[in-house]
């Protein structure tokens, strides 16, 4: 479809109903205006007159699993509505063309998909290693022309960059396969993208949850056909509100912080003779706690016992929910966060003592809640966000504390989001 008619069919109405879905009723207004404007912006980047298709990829929320994906570990995480979109066409000289908002243009000739050093950090590397891999598993690429804008917030644990990677996955697939890839293998080349062409040692979790949408439990013991669930709960219907707050900080060169805890996890399942610590139990580890102190350090002992609980802690978040247990759920928040901060040790940087934003903001909210509710660290840690689970009457009075010390806006209400990587119209 046209860009102008596709325009118009926004303006009618005609989207109203993916809006609902992705979004919510009340912003529908609000999307309709900024689908527009981004069709807007393709046309006057690219040209009027091309048919173009619509498409979105979902920031996440890790509910449970924190840094357990990346040692063969167990997860709960649930696609948001905070997204990604994009606005394509397909061109016909073999190159993508990608402008993001208020970043310069990306332009990968699809003739060369090696990876290049020069590209690692930015988002150049994560089109060209989604080409790569689309590639090597056998899969159609082409040529094409994109604008994309994000509310996903960087740095903040929602995993603006999964999302990217899930959105440019999306775009190959329907592009040049016709939607045959499915959402499991999209976030699968999205991760080689992140770890390969990038430069950032991740799991599978972030890339998972935005591609397959939904709250779903993934058992990553294979990682090549990871065990996904979907996970039915409705965190309004037990009387809360998720809420992430953003404290400011961001993830500018923490890559360092972020390998260092898959690092001193592997560094300890070496002890055991594996690679990963999937499939030791917690005895064994105890039982080997002097020898793993001497050969890998305290911080990688109390890592890998962090992953251990964690990793239990999963199936019991999701017994709770699916009982609708709420007290019995917050009880395993509050743990989740509790061996985070002082096990998993990725609350703040090392190196940075004095930025301890996510440290404040936890003291605040337990305050706060005063045991009504719960919070944790969200996400990879050492900057950015916490998540809250708030009562439904105490949301305003929870955002006006947190808005005092850390600014307007900075608490953010999110919903669970049904779908993941989409093309919303063509």
């Amino acid at each position: 479809m046209k860009s102008f008619a596709l325009k118009q069919k926004i303006l009618d109405g005609g989207l109203d109903q993916w809006f609902v879905r992705l979004y919510s009723q009340e912003q529908v207004s609000d999307q309709r205006r900024r689908y527009c404007e981004a069709l807007d912006r393709f046309s006057e980047i690219f040209g009027e007159d091309r048919d173009v298709r619509i498409y979105s990829a979902p920031g996440r929320t890790e509910v449970s699993g924190n840094h357990t994906d990346h040692n063969n570990g167990k997860v709960l995480a649930a696609s948001v509505n905070l997204d990604v979109i994009a606005i394509a066409s397909i061109n016909s000289d073999n190159t993508v063309r990608l402008q993001s908002k208020g970043y310069p243009m990306d332009t990968i000739s699809l003739s060369d998909l090696e990876m290049k050093r020069e590209e690692i950090n930015h988002s150049a590397s994560l089109i060209r290693g989604m080409a790569k891999k689309f590639t090597l598993e056998g899969h159609r690429i082409g040529g094409f022309d994109a604008y994309t804008t994000s509310d996903v917030l960087k740095g903040s644990g929602l995993s603006s960059s999964a999302a990217f990677e899930v959105l440019v996955g999306t775009m190959m697939s329907y592009l040049f396969n016709e939607g045959s890839v499915d959402s499991i293998e999209i976030a699968q080349c999205a991760q080689y993208a992140e770890n390969v062409y990038f430069g950032k040692p991740s799991g599978l979790m972030d890339q998972m949850a935005s591609s397959v949408g939904g709250m779903i439990a993934i058992d990553f013991a294979d990682t090549e056909n990871p065990v996904i669930r979907q996970v039915k709960f409705d965190f309004e219907a037990l009387g809360c509100a998720l809420c992430i707050v953003d404290t400011g900080g961001n993830h500018a060169d923490l890559t360092h912080e972020y390998a260092a805890i898959p690092g001193e996890m592997k560094k300890v399942a070496a002890v055991f003779g594996r690679q990963t610590l999937r499939g030791i139990s917690m005895d064994e580890l105890l039982q080997k706690a002097g020898e793993v102190r001497k050969k890998c350090g305290d911080r990688a002992l109390l890592r890998a016992l962090h992953f251990l609980a964690e990793n239990d802690r999963v199936d019991g978040i999701v017994v709770a929910l699916e009982a609708e247990d709420y007290s019995c759920f917050l009880e395993f928040i509050t743990k989740s966060g509790n061996s985070s901060f002082r096990y998993l040790q990725n609350v703040y940087a090392n190196g940075a003592p004095e930025e301890q934003g996510l440290s404040v903001a936890l003291f605040l909210a337990e305050r706060f809640l005063n045991g009504q509710g719960a919070c944790r660290v969200h996400g990879g840690g050492f900057g950015g966000t916490t998540q809250n689970f708030v009562p439904l009457d105490r949301v305003d009075d929870f955002r006006t504390m947190m808005e005092g010390v850390f600014g307007k806006g900075c608490c953010h209400i999110l919903s669970i989001r049904p779908v993941g990587g989409v093309e919303i119209a063509n």
